[in-house]
């Protein structure tokens, strides 16, 4: 490897964007290609929720990492809104997970703490506790804007030397000694090193280099809900899914008199196209939504349903990212994608990791990554 080689990151989405940065810290030439503009597929239509309130071990260790970042971005001014984040429990064995991820964080620095059912209504005062054993809340957990999180780490990349070079899509690539050549709709160019973080289409990416990388885009919708009047506390995110078992239902503060709403459980039958998928939040979708919001907040004061949207969850068949080479024999083709709905907030650590492959063949920075390799085992079909 030259000291300092050329690395091209293709996708200029939150996972592709902190790869770049990682890279470029650490010495690397850096080119972003993408083929839309920044932040313009998955990224940009995510609601942009950082939380660490899970049950395993490895993912809240992840997430250790994520956090570190996001605090010193945020420092460096990025605009990161501590709501907290509150998941729901409906039963005493999920508790007793809950119980044990407070445990878990406390040990890494992070705040999190139990919230029994009578105590719900002291932190959520409009949430209906009925058939709810409790909850794991972390107050320091938030959202942010997640063009504005691209857009920012593009201006540390563009600081630093790296380029990003908008409209340009990948339309073929030759191998050679020494790397790669790959022809874009905006010329050729050469570079010792790819990283495929294009998200939906990293399929479409992958079989340009002859590989197969089985990541399902799932279908997910989003719905603005407007309120008569601001509410008198800030709304936490809050979530009704514990390890797939819940109603899906999810909802957070966007601003005043605004929430933000997403149903988790999805019916696809097939992956969507990315190029051709319904952008927008169909009519029965908002019908299930309210029916789950008048359950779970049944007095928010006026609500009512505003625009809606869909964007797509990158799925492997685990429901865990792939990041790493596909295939040993070329450690220089690393993938970075696939982390479904937990792009934003697993995407620094995703960028760390995806950099150690890179420079360093191994994921030597995060402990028991290499886990997230697209082995054989794992890059299966399913979703």
């Amino acid at each position: 490897m030259t000291a300092s080689p050329h690395v091209v990151v293709i996708g200029a989405g939150t996972l592709g964007m902190c790869t770049a940065l990682n890279l470029v810290e650490q010495g690397a030439r850096v080119t972003v290609l993408e083929a839309q503009s920044i932040a313009s597929g998955s990224s940009g239509r995510s609601v942009g929720v950082v939380g660490s309130q899970l049950t395993d071990p490895f993912e809240i260790m992840l997430r250790v990492h994520s956090l570190r970042r996001f605090r010193q971005w945020e420092g460096e001014g990025l605009r990161f809104n501590h709501i907290g984040y509150l998941r729901l429990a409906r039963t005493p064995a999920q508790m007793a997970l809950f119980a044990r991820s407070v445990e878990i964080q406390a040990e890494a620095g992070l705040r999190s703490r139990l919230i029994h059912a009578n105590e719900l209504r002291d932190l959520v005062p409009h949430i209906n506790p009925d058939g709810l054993e409790g909850g794991l809340f972390g107050p320091d957990n938030g959202f942010l804007d997640p063009h504005e999180m691209c857009n920012f780490l593009a201006g540390i990349v563009r600081a630093k030397g790296g380029e990003i070079r908008q409209y340009r899509k990948l339309l073929g690539v030759e191998r050679r000694p020494g790397g790669y050549t790959l022809e874009t709709s905006g010329g050729s160019m050469d570079c010792y090193a790819v990283v495929n973080a294009a998200g939906a289409w990293a399929p479409q990416v992958a079989a340009l280099f002859g590989q197969r990388v089985h990541i399902w885009p799932e279908r997910h919708e989003a719905v603005v809900i407007h309120l008569d009047e601001p509410l008198g506390y800030t709304m936490p995110m809050v979530m009704d899914l514990v390890n797939g078992e819940g109603s899906g239902l999810n909802f957070r503060h966007e601003k005043p008199g605004e929430l933000i709403a997403e149903i988790h459980k999805v019916n696809s039958i097939a992956p969507e196209d990315p190029d051709n998928y319904n952008e927008q939040c169909e009519e029965q979708s908002k019908v299930d939504l309210a029916e789950l919001l008048l359950e779970r907040v049944p007095d928010l004061p006026g609500a009512r349903l505003g625009r809606g949207w869909a964007g797509l969850y990158p799925v492997t068949a685990d429901h865990r990212p792939f990041v790493g080479p596909l295939d040993a024999s070329e450690p220089t083709l690393i993938t970075a994608a696939g982390a479904g709905g937990y792009g934003i907030q697993l995407a620094p650590v995703i960028g760390q990791i995806a950099a150690d492959w890179v420079l360093r063949g191994a994921p030597v920075s995060v402990p028991g990554s290499q886990s997230l390799a697209p082995s054989a085992e794992r890059n299966v079909l399913g979703h």
